[in-house]
């Protein structure tokens, strides 16, 4: 394979999806392989490149299936190993590369690892790690504040108690234990064996941190992280690590070179996004751009604007955090850990169509790789009564018909409740209906993907920020072979003209309107937005 087919992920579009929330097949109230299969025309008509799952291992889901009992095998209530193997089978057959969750720094409780070495098997009692007393820094490092209240627990049976950076019935690994880290590859090589082109790692700091009851535990060991780089390049040269790493930008480096990942979520662009957009000023997106260009070539940011955990602001000042909080999730009960907001993208937009384009215009012109997550592209809403993160993961909102399209099965026997009030309710906000409407947004999405894929210069293209003097103005100019591209979105809601931007001999490509022609000035809505490319490379 070539190295443009090994980079396959430089210009591609990954699309988040729960398999449980997504589609019904047997009517018993869970999404499973079946149903997500049959969807699979419509992923590709959306235009995404590889589809990210979330977990689906076999698992008590007591954290939405990142507490695993089997590392190996499919869930029941999602199908089983010949149901994903098809799945595989079907989106290749589409063009469309699969990625899976790779949850290796810690295990469900009721896995027959744990259970074994609580009871007192040396074969796994290295497994895990484990104190004679209670470390004295119990309480610190804790992930989930006001839910979680340490990270060790007792455990009766092993009469010790056991480390877990999450909640209680998820220990952690042991992964200064060489046999577990072979245990890992194991893991690795089963699902590249099944037709895989990667995985996005969970957590990837805790991974790779050792833990001991004393305390005395060396730092990060990236070279264990690398050596699982070695392993899928060997196994699938094409395949890739996408990595869940929320670090200080002088940890990056050490994440993407003796780490190994080809891919890391670019969580500072991500905050300073909606700084931005909270501000009405570009500023704070321009500086977390160019704090973070310079990885490697090789490698590329795995850029976002919602996913399926909170929208994490924790690096953001408290003054700042405040200010995106009071636009965006004024109401505590929109807020969490407070640090982040639970709450979906069209929701936190307040629904407005203008600021949604924008939204995903600026999420498609960005250096990097483009994450959306499943019901964005039609403006799903939340459901705030629902505990933490499942605020937004309710099922997918396929038409106006019971359930919104997803399951069949009453109501009660959901995995989770369809939103079926107010302005987001499955009978305003469907699938059906907007695929029926050429003005809706669900098409305006469609037509922005597509723009993208064809404009060679986003995603692959050497990129500054521009620098102009309205500071609403998000100016970006690309280049690859004998393409110029200029994005030049507008985050405020007054009309701007844009001047000094040398855009001559540049046209749309892609607006949110039709516009005069662009040459010295560029005119700009309230929230609107041009892709402007010179007219040797167009279409």
């Amino acid at each position: 394979m070539d190295a443009a087919g090994q980079r396959w992920y430089k210009d591609a579009l990954l699309y988040e999806v729960s398999v449980r929330a997504f589609a019904d097949s047997n009517g018993d109230g869970i999404g499973d392989f079946r149903g997500l299969t049959r969807r699979l025309d419509y992923l590709e008509g959306l235009g995404a490149s590889a589809v990210w799952l979330l977990p689906f291992q076999q698992s008590p889901w007591r954290d939405d299936g990142y507490d695993i009992t089997d590392h190996y095998a499919v869930d029941p209530s999602v199908g089983d190993l010949g149901d994903f193997v098809r799945f595989v089978e079907q989106a290749h057959d589409r063009g469309l590369r699969v990625l899976i969750d790779l949850v290796l720094n810690h295990t469900s409780n009721e896995h027959p690892w744990f259970q074994a070495a609580r009871a007192g098997d040396e074969r796994f009692r290295d497994y895990y790690v484990w104190s004679d007393t209670r470390p004295p820094d119990a309480e610190k490092g804790i992930v989930f504040p006001g839910v979680q209240k340490t990270t060790w627990s007792y455990d009766r049976a092993a009469k010790q108690w056991y480390f877990h950076r999450f909640y209680e019935f998820q220990p952690d690994l042991n992964i200064a234990n060489p046999v577990v880290r072979d245990e890992m590859e194991k893991i690795i090589g089963f699902w590249l064996n099944l037709g895989i082109s990667g995985f996005r790692v969970d957590a990837v700091p805790f991974l790779i941190e050792p833990v001991s009851a004393a305390n005395t535990a060396p730092g990060p060991e990236f070279d264990w992280l690398h050596t699982f780089r070695s392993y899928i390049t060997w196994r699938a040269g094409d395949a890739v690590l996408l990595g869940e790493a929320n670090v200080e930008r002088d940890q990056v480096q050490d994440y993407f070179g003796v780490g190994g990942m080809h891919m890391l979520f670019n969580f500072e662009a991500n905050q300073q996004l909606w700084l931005a957009l909270a501000r009405e000023e570009a500023a704070p997106l321009v500086e977390a751009l160019r704090d973070t260009a310079g990885i490697p070539g090789a490698d590329q940011w795995g850029t976002f604007l919602r996913n399926n955990d909170e929208l994490d602001l924790g690096r953001l000042s408290d003054e700042d955090r405040r200010l995106v909080f009071k636009r965006f999730g004024p109401s505590k009960r929109m807020q969490l850990y407070d640090r982040g907001i639970r709450r979906r993208l069209a929701p936190m937009l307040g629904g407005d169509r203008r600021l949604l384009e924008l939204a995903f215009a600026v999420l498609l012109a960005l250096p990097g790789t483009p994450v959306v997550f499943y019901g964005d592209e039609i403006g799903m809403g939340d459901d705030l009564s629902l505990r933490e993160r499942d605020a937004v993961r309710t099922p997918m909102q396929w038409s106006s018909g019971p359930n919104g399209g997803f399951s069949s099965a009453p109501r009660s026997h959901l995995v989770l409740p369809p939103i079926s009030r107010g302005a987001f309710s499955y009978r305003r906000v469907n699938v059906a209906e907007q695929h029926r409407d050429p003005s809706s947004f669900l098409h305006f999405v469609r037509r922005a993907i597509r723009a993208r894929r064809e404009l060679r210069a986003l995603g692959i293209g050497d990129w500054e920020a521009v620098r102009v003097h309205d500071p609403a103005v998000l100016a970006l100019r690309y280049h690859v072979e004998d393409q110029e591209l200029l994005a030049v979105h507008n985050l405020s809601s007054a009309r701007v003209r844009v001047r000094g931007l040398d855009a001559d001999g540049l046209t749309d490509a892609f607006a949110n309107r039709e516009y005069a022609a662009a040459s010295r000035s560029v005119e700009l809505d309230g929230y609107g937005f041009r892709w402007l490319q010179n007219v040797a490379a167009g279409y």
